[in-house]
């Protein structure tokens, strides 16, 4: 069965945002951020104007502005969905579910994409063998 294929036994992505919505945003590693210009064909100047929030003493710490409570890329969905971060990408499969049920049903309630009609112990099993697969979860 492809990882995909295990993917949808637990997860479905409903698009609602909520992921997207908050004051802060994920930080983009070097590759996100070249993902991401090469999404936008725009240059990485051109990209960090208009789209990042970059901070920090050596000016490092990148992350997707923030505009209105959300992502600036939400727009009724993500509008960079092939050039987003790899932990959007990740999300909600975090592997923070496996280490507490907690994290898991708080996941759950503001996630309607997450299936908990398996129960804890059989999503944990799955992720589990996601994982095991593929370090990095793309859903």
């Amino acid at each position: 069965m492809s990882v995909a294929d295990e993917i949808a036994k637990i997860f479905q992505c409903t698009r609602c945002g909520f992921c997207c919505h908050g004051e802060t945003t994920v930080s983009l590693d070097a590759e996100d951020q070249q993902r991401m210009c090469t999404a936008l064909g725009l240059s990485r100047d051109q990209t960090a104007e208009k789209y990042w929030r970059v901070s920090g003493a050596a000016q490092n710490i990148v992350q997707m502005k923030v505009v209105h409570g959300h992502c600036i890329f939400f727009n009724e969905g993500c509008t960079v969905h092939q050039g987003r971060p790899w932990r959007c990408a990740q999300w909600p499969l975090h592997d923070s579910i496996l280490d507490d049920e907690n994290n898991f049903m708080i996941i759950a309630e503001s996630c309607p994409g997450i299936n908990k009609d398996i129960g804890y112990e059989k999503f944990c099993e799955i992720l589990k063998g996601i994982l095991a697969k593929q370090h990095k979860v793309k859903c």
